[in-house]
């Protein structure tokens, strides 16, 4: 089982002077989950080389086991900081993709050419593709072949529109998650509601709890086993 994480390659937060990046434990814990379910896992950012880590998601109160472990991982902390270019991997070589979340995919992955259509293969070959929290916005442009939204009439979830006020970024986001999901024909469900429902059409878009991360790459898995 090989899984391919992409992560964003987004240092700024907007224009405010502040940084963002991917949230730790949104790539902790899927890359700790899918290792332990014998996944062989490869990393890639639009850039390539050391995605920028979203300073927050390194406090204090964002810490949890799989972040612990990462931070005393050597071989993991090389490995993120040696990501393949999005532009030399190839969907034929991977069974499942999965996108960890923060604030960063929504300037980058969001409008990345080389992520649209490395989405749009995976799915055309019925591969499993995971996303969390934020990176949802990386589906935003993709489509099917007759040209509708990849999720028009697909259950989605994603940051909302009143996490986003609570984290006090509505104003700073170049737009809103929630309501470009909709635009785009798909319904965005409460996280706590999720199964395996997504995983089964595969396309698995989970919440930040880590515990429906864990559900979410246990559904990658055994869609894959199938």
């Amino acid at each position: 089982m090989k899984v391919l994480i992409v992560l964003t390659s987004r240092s700024d937060l907007g224009n405010t002077g502040k940084k963002t990046g991917f949230w730790v434990e949104e790539f902790a814990a899927p890359y700790y989950e899918l290792a332990d379910a014998g996944a062989e896992i490869t990393l890639a950012s639009p850039k390539g080389g050391q995605p920028p880590i979203d300073p927050k998601s390194e406090l204090a109160d964002a810490q949890t086991k799989f972040t612990h472990c990462f931070d005393k991982d050597e071989t993991a902390t090389q490995k993120l900081a040696h990501t393949l270019k999005l532009s030399a991997v190839k969907a034929a070589d991977y069974d499942a993709v999965f996108y960890p979340g923060g604030h960063g995919p929504l300037w980058d992955l969001a409008n990345d050419s080389k992520s649209i259509a490395l989405i749009e293969t995976f799915h055309e070959q019925g591969k499993p593709i995971a996303f969390v929290c934020h990176a949802p916005s990386a589906l935003l442009k993709v489509k099917l072949p007759n040209g509708n939204p990849l999720i028009k009439g697909k259950n989605v979830t994603g940051f909302s529109n009143t996490e986003e006020a609570a984290v006090q970024l509505t104003k700073v986001v170049p737009f809103s998650l929630e309501d470009e999901l909709k635009k785009n024909g798909c319904a965005l469900q409460q996280r706590d509601r999720l199964g395996l429902l997504c995983a089964k059409r595969r396309i698995a878009d989970y919440g930040t709890k880590p515990r429906l991360i864990r559900r979410s790459c246990q559904s990658v898995a055994e869609t894959i086993a199938e």
